[in-house]
């Protein structure tokens, strides 16, 4: 076989000369790979990330394709398409192409109607219902003209294998200006490119190459998960507790099996409101005021619905396993879940945030004390096909609908860019991110901080949860409930009362 042919799959042999190399060919991790065995025809990967860029009467869609195309070389993960194993042995491979077929990564729409936004949640709503294709790269590109003002939006959508929050956040740094007297060197990865393909002998040959290899990492791997139990367990009789997954979810109607629709919805709440109501509050955390934001929202959105769990809703809650000075990534996964409590059966909103904050400090300890990267490094023993087909299996006779959700939302708050910038000299005047869906549960609420603003996404299946813009219209009432520092009833309104 020609081994120039077709490169071998995994690391470079050999120190580094100059500027890292990533192989063309590379070995998809167990927990990025996991992303594409979950998705299934009603179940899609994908998260999408909005820019909102000001009127500017040099951006036009052909300058911006072109601008795009300029900055693909520090976009190396875009240029990744997937490359299964045959017969599934292994996980599958990435392969990074020199070109792309523009005509089908970035796409041209008019939003209809008023141009207002809410046309434009329509119109995301429509892009995420459908799934990428497995044959290209995994990412589009939507050009959205017609927006009120003369905006511009731009929304991508990037499967979840390809990169995380904390990885879209560099991705994103490098198709950005920021405008500061001295701005940071952008973050680059160097990566190989191939024309071809790997044979499928040569990928044979590397998988069982790999998992030999990795089945070497079993024990040490069993040592550490033991050693994470134990501290649980201590920790748990030492006074910690966090919900358990299932046992402690109640059943509500946006639980349940997906269908392929999805809607969208945003909310702006400012950044230093939400800093403000934080001081006030002895032990909580910006993420806590996220947390007790939407739990007020959605005790609102179920009261309307006549909807009155027996427990509290819990929240499925993505954090970072990146070191804390770790050199941004541009790709890939290093995420992990606690869950907590979103309090949502106490109804004094005060208790219900001290509640939420305690819960999650619980939470927080649990899953450090069972190890960060613990569900990473044993999805690396994920059997591709057997995982894949259940999966669809699952998908495929609504199984979400026969109990109750392991979680009831998903809840996530990235931070996001702190100056502002621009993109091809247009002003960038919002950012929106939201992550995918899991089956069996129909809202995920992600939080992308953009210079003082704390923008809300909800994505929703609206055969669950059918309007997810009246949800989001509950968001602002929900963070005034948590202020301390409101008019009384009835006073002037220069008075104020502290309660």
């Amino acid at each position: 076989m020609n081994q120039a042919a077709t490169p071998p799959v995994g690391p470079p042999v050999g120190p580094p000369v100059g500027p890292p190399i990533r192989p063309a060919i590379e070995r998809m991790t167990g927990f990025d790979a996991g992303f594409l065995y979950m998705e299934t025809p009603a179940v899609h990967m994908h998260t999408l990330k909005i820019a909102l860029l000001e009127a500017d009467d040099a951006l036009t869609f052909d300058t911006f394709v072109s601008g795009m195309l300029a900055r693909l070389k520090r976009l190396p993960p875009l240029r990744r398409r997937v490359v299964e194993v045959p017969f599934g042995i292994n996980h599958p491979v990435w392969v990074t192409q020199p070109r792309i077929d523009v005509a089908h990564h970035i796409r041209r729409h008019r939003i209809g109607g008023d141009g207002s936004m809410r046309e434009l949640e329509k119109l995301i709503g429509i892009i995420a219902s459908t799934p990428l294709h497995r044959d290209r790269p995994l990412w589009e590109l939507h050009y959205c003209e017609g927006l009120e003002g003369g905006r511009v939006a731009v929304v991508g959508k990037m499967h979840h294998a390809l990169a995380d929050g904390a990885a879209a956040n560099a991705l994103l740094a490098n198709v950005t200006d920021v405008r500061t007297a001295a701005p940071p060197e952008p973050v680059q990865e160097e990566f190989a490119t191939t024309d071809r393909l790997p044979s499928r002998l040569n990928l044979v040959r590397h998988a069982w190459a790999d998992a030999a290899a990795q089945v070497l990492t079993l024990p040490e791997l069993l040592r550490r998960t033991l050693r994470g139990i134990i501290g649980v367990v201590r920790a748990r009789r030492a006074g910690a507790s966090s919900p358990v997954p299932v046992l402690h979810a109640p059943r509500v109607s946006f639980n349940g099996a997906l269908t392929p629709l999805r809607s969208f919805a945003t909310v702006t709440l400012p950044l230093a409101e939400l800093k403000r109501i934080r001081s006030q509050h002895d032990g909580a955390t910006l993420n806590d005021v996220v947390l007790g934001t939407t739990s007020g929202a959605l005790r609102r959105w179920m009261a309307d619905h006549d909807e009155r769990p027996s427990s509290s809703l819990l929240a499925g809650v993505p954090v970072s396993t990146d070191e804390r000075d770790a050199v941004p990534r541009l790709g890939g996964n290093q995420v992990s879940n606690l869950f907590t409590t979103l309090a949502t059966d106490i109804e004094d909103p005060v208790a219900r945030l001290r509640k939420i904050s305690e819960t999650t400090t619980h939470a927080k300890e649990i899953h450090s004390r069972l190890g960060a990267s613990i569900l990473v490094d044993w999805s690396q023993f994920a059997p591709p096909r057997p995982f894949a087909a259940a999966a669809r299996a699952y998908s495929r006779l609504r199984a979400a609908s026969w109990h109750p959700a392991a979680f009831s939302a998903i809840v996530s708050n990235v931070p996001g860019p702190r100056e502002p910038a621009t993109v091809g000299g247009a002003r960038l005047a919002d950012l929106f991110s939201v992550g995918p869906l899991v089956d069996g549960i129909g809202l995920n609420v992600t939080v992308w901080s953009y210079v003082e603003k704390m923008n809300f996404s909800l994505l929703a299946c609206p055969d669950l949860l059918p309007d997810v813009h009246v949800l989001a219209s509950y968001f602002p009432d929900a963070l005034a409930e948590l202020d301390l520092v409101r008019p009384a009833p009835g006073a002037a309104p220069e008075q104020r009362n502290i309660s």
